[in-house]
């Protein structure tokens, strides 16, 4: 068969979408066409594969299916939905600036910012309330919400939350913050003696996807703190491998750092591919803020058996 695709990205956090309701494509073949074209020699070259479907729910506009590039199911994809968001935008989908996309069951709220010629300059998403509850995330192991000193900041933190446990990886102690924005995450802070350009993510990253404190695997952010509104990142995305760049990723990250009291309450985090910015008021009920770029590459046609 023929299918119609746009490739698209935020941040160099790549995706194939196609229009789920144009395509026709068979649900049991969803997960070997998410490797068929994630293939950067023999297919399209992506980190996963995106439909983007029609809804029967008046409260809801689209859906998002997504796939990561070993054909595995991912609950959310923050750099993910801005494109979405911009897709149904730019193909006349839709003409709301203000939209609510599912993903996994849990809906998203994006707000697009286009400019006087019609073009969307930037997607900022309303992501939802981190959670940070250890049986939910999930990890398990747990501790350190009972060492948070600003509780008049940080406020309705879990007692079973994980925020700097240690985790022994790649034969080394490492301190760990966990937090699921709809997909697991677990934030490690690099020590002092580890450059973050240097550092060895295709050998250690791995080993924390598949550690057995994570049930269903774990995407892995390692930082480095440059101030109190700026850090960098390089992550470890489960059934993908590093990635530019990871949406949720970049929330997890700011709740992490803020837990820890590393900075404020926005942080403009920088990935590989760019820069996306994050903001979180510590209240473990109220939402991330995501902030960030949807860029299209290009679009064609790709030939499936």
């Amino acid at each position: 068969m023929e299918i119609r695709f746009t490739k698209m990205h935020g941040c160099g956090n790549d995706y194939v979408y196609i229009d789920g309701g144009k395509e026709k494509i068979p649900k049991e073949k969803k997960a070997d066409l998410a490797r068929f074209v994630s293939d950067r020699h023999f297919g399209i070259g992506s980190d996963g594969l995106i439909f983007i479907n029609p809804v029967d729910n008046p409260d809801v506009d689209f859906e998002m299916e997504m796939y990561n590039a070993d054909g595995s199911r991912s609950e959310m994809c923050g750099n993910g939905i801005r494109c979405v968001a911009r897709y149904v935008y730019d193909h006349k989908l839709t003409d709301k600036t203000k939209l609510t996309i599912v993903s996994a069951g849990r809906n998203k709220y994006i707000d697009l910012t286009v400019g006087a010629d019609d073009h969307v300059e930037s997607v900022k998403v309303d992501m939802g309330a981190p959670i940070l509850s250890s049986s939910l995330v999930p990890v398990t192991v747990s501790g350190g919400a009972d060492a948070l000193t600003d509780r008049s900041v940080l406020k309705n933190i879990p007692e079973d939350a994980c925020i700097n446990v240690p985790i022994t990886a790649a034969g080394r102690q490492w301190h760990m913050t966990c937090v699921s924005m709809g997909n697991p995450h677990a934030v490690v802070f690099l020590p002092d003696d580890c450059d973050l350009d240097t550092f060895d993510i295709e050998h250690i990253g791995p080993q924390f996807e598949s550690h057995e404190y994570f049930p269903n695997r774990v995407n892995t952010e390692f930082v480095k703190v440059d101030d109190r509104g700026n850090v960098r990142m390089r992550v470890w995305e489960r059934g993908t491998g590093e990635t530019l760049a990871c949406g949720t990723g970049c929330c997890a990250t700011t709740v992490a750092c803020i837990l820890n009291g590393k900075t404020d309450n926005k942080v403009d985090v920088h990935v590989l591919g760019g820069i996306v910015t994050c903001s979180w008021d510590g209240e473990a009920e109220h939402p991330v803020i995501m902030d960030g770029p949807a860029t299209t590459v290009f679009e064609g046609v790709i030939e499936y058996a």
